[in-house]
């Protein structure tokens, strides 16, 4: 008989016990159970369930893949996809709110500043993670910087912040393809009054850890992969990562049991656990149950994969400021418009 892997979903306090007529399903006594994350798993062999010598694994079932809507602008300066926001599939997304993406686009060589003028943002973080082009941030608390391809800039406006984002000068100046993403991350409640702050994370500092049988690489922006600790802080737990495969190959890509997970395909072609095919500007979503997803590039393929613990409160957004209540919505427009969350100096 070949064997047959089980989950036993009820909990033990130790790797070995024994159970009789379980759920009413086997009559026969079942021993050896392994322990993991409140889960019981083993290989069910001639009415007996042994301890697998791997560890069982229960892959997140793929839920829907998600077209991203038309191209409008952001500025001038950013050619956009909205693939979700906090007033739609955003909601089913926590922690994360956001994702807007400026798939390739050619910018001639020009003299005026391109992108977005100073805004506020409150309760939240945004991630912008570039893959062509340079863009320049400055905010009120000080921060800022020029990242350009491969590089992050993750900015936690907390209590409140005003920033602005442009085309660098010399990016300006020149011209060439632009392509960035950019992802609003939720904070808890106890969060969204932590003072603002601002990372900028370089290419260099980014770990990359390659997969096995030359699949390709995976950049650990924030998170954890194989043990490689991703160079962003983070408030809450989340997996941010550049996913490379080559074609022809597969990868299983381990993610917490109860995270969120999705991911945006940002070129090639890949199948998705074995079951249906996703393109450039799809986005993936898998249910929350199980321990990680696999995927097979058709042919070379960029993923962006966000992974992150649930925030289980609610979410009440107007414009750019995301909190917990219309009173707080309320009152972030009221410190913005008496300039409590700074100004940009010059």
């Amino acid at each position: 008989m070949n064997p047959v892997f089980i989950r036993v979903p009820f909990v033990v306090s130790s790797e070995v016990r024994w159970a009789d007529n379980l759920s009413g399903m086997l009559t026969e006594a079942i021993r050896y159970f392994r322990v993991r994350d409140g889960r019981c798993y083993g290989v069910h062999v001639n009415r007996e369930l042994k301890i697998d010598e791997h560890e069982g694994k229960v892959m997140k079932k793929l839920f829907r893949i998600h077209q991203s809507s038309g191209m409008h602008w952001v500025g001038n300066g950013f050619p956009v996809r909205s693939v979700f926001d906090y007033n739609g599939l955003g909601r089913e997304l926590s922690p994360f709110l956001l994702l807007d993406y400026a798939a390739p686009y050619e910018f001639t060589p020009g003299k005026e500043k391109r992108g977005v003028g100073a805004h506020p943002h409150k309760g939240f973080e945004t991630v912008t993670v570039a893959y062509q082009g340079e863009l320049a941030h400055r905010d009120s608390s000080g921060g800022g910087g020029t990242i350009g391809p491969g590089d992050v800039q993750w900015m936690t406006a907390g209590n409140g912040i005003v920033h602005e984002e442009f085309h660098s000068q010399e990016f300006t100046r020149k011209g060439g393809p632009l392509q960035m993403v950019q992802l609003w991350v939720n904070l808890r409640a106890k969060d969204k009054t932590a003072k603002p702050r601002y990372q900028t994370l370089l290419k260099a500092q980014i770990p990359t850890v390659e997969l096995p049988d030359d699949a390709g690489s995976v950049r650990v922006i924030a998170g954890d992969c194989g043990g490689h600790r991703g160079a962003a802080k983070t408030f809450s737990p989340i997996n941010l990562w550049d996913v490379n495969l080559r074609a022809g190959k597969s990868a299983e890509l381990p993610l917490p049991d109860g995270h969120t997970t999705t991911f945006l395909v940002l070129s090639g072609e890949v199948t998705v656990n074995s079951e249906r095919d996703a393109r450039e500007g799809d986005l993936v979503i898998f249910a929350r149950d199980g321990d990680g997803i696999t995927v097979k590039a058709k042919a070379d393929a960029k993923l962006l994969v966000m992974d992150g613990e649930p925030i289980a409160e609610p979410i009440v957004g107007h414009g750019p400021f995301v909190m917990n209540s219309r009173a707080e919505i309320q009152q972030a427009f009221e410190d913005y418009q008496l300039g409590r969350m700074g100004e940009i100096l010059a």
